[in-house]
């Protein structure tokens, strides 16, 4: 979905540099924070549409930011992302209101697959309707 508004939290700044860059040259509006209080401090500045969110990250974990997020604006989506295979953060962000998650290492073709349809769902950015919100 051209233009797109991602952010991308991780604490592994490489990673974040790395999918930032990828998804710009797919035609995504992306910026990346290594920590969960730049990327609350960040979407009180400026809007997204999606955020790829890692679960498990030093000081404010993935699970309280979504928290916040979803308190703040239920309808940005996030995308969870963790490399531990914890199915009990999974499930626990999923209840929390996650579009869904993805294992790193991620590809990058399904990463798109999955921020497209995510943005679909955001209202004012594609696809939905009335009756979707």
């Amino acid at each position: 979905m051209e233009g797109l508004r991602v952010l991308i939290v991780d604490d592994e700044e490489e990673l974040v540099s790395a999918l930032v860059e990828r998804l710009k040259l797919r035609g995504f509006v992306a910026h990346g924070v290594t920590d969960g209080s730049s990327a609350l401090a960040f979407l009180e500045k400026e809007p997204c549409d999606v955020v790829l969110l890692d679960v498990k990250m030093p000081g404010l974990g993935g699970l309280e930011v979504i928290r916040r997020i979803k308190a703040r604006d239920p309808h940005l989506e996030v995308i969870l992302l963790t490399g531990h295979g914890s199915v009990k953060s999974v499930e626990d962000g999923m209840a929390l209101g996650a579009f869904d998650y993805l294992m790193k290492p991620v590809k990058i073709d399904n990463l798109v697959r999955i921020l497209t349809a995510a943005g679909a769902k955001r209202p004012g950015t594609g696809s939905d309707t009335e009756e979707d919100r």
